[in-house]
């Protein structure tokens, strides 16, 4: 999964500042942020179902040649049209993170399982580190050549699918697959089921709407230190990496130590607080260029790719002073909000997979993944119109809002259960 995701942590980065090069507004580059997840919403049921029935090894390796492709694609877009596409053929397949969460889920305990799925999200924390440093790299040796981090990010996606190949072994055998007469299934009807049912419910509609509220922070943060910071797509790289090497600590040691102390429900509750807190923090972050931003050399940089040479997103005056203050601020506001961000999807996961069976543990992790998915989708469009219409700060302080409000839900939901 790390190889894998070091494909997606190559562009995230990148992604707003591609779409902004041929011309998108906030509003478009919000639904190119949505076409992926929504793409995921439709795939990781499935493929989570998929994998309880067939195995988890044949659904990553068919899924895992899906991203491969889309990376390819997206080398070679040339318009926006192309860049939706590349993101399709993605979100479909990359979908499987529902299936190598139930590898976890296989290879685990009751006891181990927040660890074991928090492994999972350092590895996101790990590719976020080295991801957005090969980014960098290529940006910097290639004069901004936006392609070919793309075709960098396919090659990552093909070691990937080799690794699996070659290396995977099957962790859930055959007389394991599709036993449960209480087994997940697939669809609209299925998740609005999984709702319905005690403390599940609660948890599903916990990972949408907390999903939501961040998913503002995570898709246009390279657009808010644009319009704030005068950053670029190497700078929001160096910041990737800031925050990755946080996610890293927290859910590669610090939520296993967490999760035994305090366990999941306390976890849920501090960490809604604390993201909550961050997103308010960076949204009143200074509108201060970083000291090297120059005006002229950031609108070559977007325009370079574009037919139009039209910039529709707001760079920071040319006659603003520069200086330390608002990047400073932003990595100060980055320490609560990536702690925080470690924390909720594997510790929502691991309650939710306590409330079922083994054979079913696919299946609700693909559900829970549809829901992040949803969020995912309707969150870029929503926050796009916000962005375009309200300003740049909006977004982040509605998180904050809708964060602090699923902390006070929170609290009595599990007080009761």
């Amino acid at each position: 999964m790390l190889v894998d995701l070091l494909g997606l942590t190559i562009i995230v980065p990148l992604l707003p500042l591609y779409a902004a090069s041929f011309g998108a507004n906030p509003m478009l580059i919000g639904l190119l942020g949505a076409t992926y997840p929504a793409m995921q919403f439709l795939g990781a049921p499935v493929l989570g179902a998929l994998s309880d029935r067939y195995g988890r090894r044949p659904i990553l390796l068919i899924s895992q040649i899906g991203t491969f492709l889309g990376f390819i694609l997206l080398g070679f877009a040339n318009s926006l049209p192309i860049l939706f596409i590349s993101r399709m053929i993605d979100g479909l397949s990359g979908a499987n993170i529902a299936t190598a969460q139930a590898v976890i889920t296989d290879s685990t305990n009751e006891k181990t399982r927040t660890q074991g799925l928090g492994l999972v999200g350092a590895a996101f924390g790990l590719g976020f580190i080295i991801g957005p440093i090969i980014a960098f790299v290529v940006l910097a040796i290639s004069d901004n050549n936006y392609p070919l981090v793309a075709f960098v990010a396919a090659g990552f996606s093909l070691a990937s699918l080799l690794l699996t190949f070659f290396w995977l072994t099957e962790t859930l055998p055959v007389e394991k697959r599709g036993n449960s007469a209480n087994r997940v299934q697939v669809g609209l009807n299925a998740m609005l089921s999984a709702l319905g049912k005690p403390v599940i419910g609660f948890l599903l509609a916990l990972m949408f709407f907390q999903q939501f509220a961040f998913g503002g922070y995570e898709n246009f943060l390279a657009l808010f230190t644009l319009d704030r910071l005068g950053m670029g797509a190497r700078d929001n790289a160096a910041l990737f990496i800031f925050a990755g090497i946080i996610i890293v600590l927290v859910q590669g040691y610090f939520i296993g130590k967490w999760s035994k102390k305090y366990g999941e429900h306390w976890l849920i509750n501090m960490a809604l607080l604390v993201l909550g807190l961050g997103l308010v923090l960076s949204a009143f972050a200074p509108r201060i260029p970083v000291p090297w931003y120059d005006y002229a050399n950031m609108q070559s940089e977007l325009a370079q790719r574009s037919t139009t040479e039209l910039i529709a997103v707001p760079l920071p005056p040319a006659e603003l002073a520069k200086g330390w203050l608002g990047l400073g601020w932003m990595m100060l506001a980055m320490i609560p909000t990536a702690i925080a961000g470690g924390i909720l999807h594997p510790a929502i996961n691991s309650l939710l997979t306590k409330r079922v069976s083994a054979q079913e543990a696919g299946g609700i992790l693909g559900v829970s993944s549809a829901f992040l998915s949803a969020a995912n989708a309707l969150t870029p469009l929503a926050i796009g119109l916000i962005y375009q219409y309200f300003g740049s700060t909006a977004p982040f302080l509605l998180g904050g809002v809708i964060l602090w409000g699923l902390w006070g839900l929170g609290r009595q939901a599990f007080r009761n259960g």
